[in-house]
């Protein structure tokens, strides 16, 4: 069976060219946890500590409810086809947020404002890919 990856390695998402921001900002609360709720505070609270297969097969996980038993198959079912990356993060594409990738393919976010962001933006030793945007 095929296995399929989202990482990146030391690599900039950078913010979707349509985004309607100028800053990063947080994802409104809502009643059920919307993805970049689940993202926003999976990926702030634990920078650096996921990567993006990690990231994202444990918000599935969490929203499908996966028990412990189940979890090694649904994880083999849920790779064994493609997953949108997070370059379709609604973070990166409507909140003004870039996700970097370090060397181990770990993740952290950085809003576009930041110091950081534009350091990765202009270091040549990081690869850059835009997210995707919003309309076509």
């Amino acid at each position: 069976m095929k296995v399929h990856s989202t990482n990146y390695i030391d690599t900039l998402i950078e913010v979707a060219e349509d985004t309607k921001v100028f800053q990063g900002n947080i994802p409104p609360t809502r009643d059920k946890k919307t993805i970049a709720e689940m993202q926003y505070e999976l990926i702030t609270q634990f920078p650096y500590t996921y990567t993006s297969d990690e990231l994202l097969f444990k918000i599935y996980a969490d929203r499908n409810e996966v028990t412990e038993a189940e979890y090694q198959e649904a994880k083999n079912s849920f790779f064994s086809k493609g997953q949108a990356c997070l370059r379709a993060s609604p973070l990166t594409k409507n909140y003004g947020f870039g996700i970097h990738s370090n060397h181990e393919g770990k993740i952290a976010l950085y809003g576009m404002e930041t110091k950081e962001y534009f350091r990765f933006l202009h270091d040549a030793n990081i690869k850059k890919v835009k997210a995707m945007k919003s309309s076509k």
